[in-house]
């Protein structure tokens, strides 16, 4: 498997078009989710767990009511590849299935 290629900026911005939330900050893509503490340390476990099989991670700042998920493909030179947009749509998913769970 070899480094993924840096997209375009108009590949970006198409991508971006697909992830509601997420926007790029110079040569990666973010996101902050508004979820409660334990939900989102629920959430990082299963992010954690998901990029571990799929070897590409995100930064992921936990605060007590938000999660930011910043990613960028750090063998391509830290810049923008297809594998960031495919982990943005995994971690979206993580997230809303963490946030849809009943916690109290």
């Amino acid at each position: 498997m070899g480094v993924p290629e840096p997209l375009s900026d108009q590949a970006i911005a198409e991508g971006l078009a697909d992830l509601p939330g997420w926007e790029r900050k110079g040569d990666g893509i973010t996101r902050t989710y508004e979820i409660r503490y334990h939900a989102a340390v629920a959430a990082i476990v299963t992010i954690a767990d998901r990029s571990r099989r799929i070897q590409h991670h995100a930064d992921l700042d936990l605060r007590i009511d938000h999660l930011r998920a910043s990613i960028t493909t750090h063998d391509a030179g830290h810049r923008i590849t297809g594998a960031d947009l495919d982990l943005a749509h995994r971690i979206d998913a993580i997230v809303a299935a963490h946030q849809a769970l009943p916690l109290d």
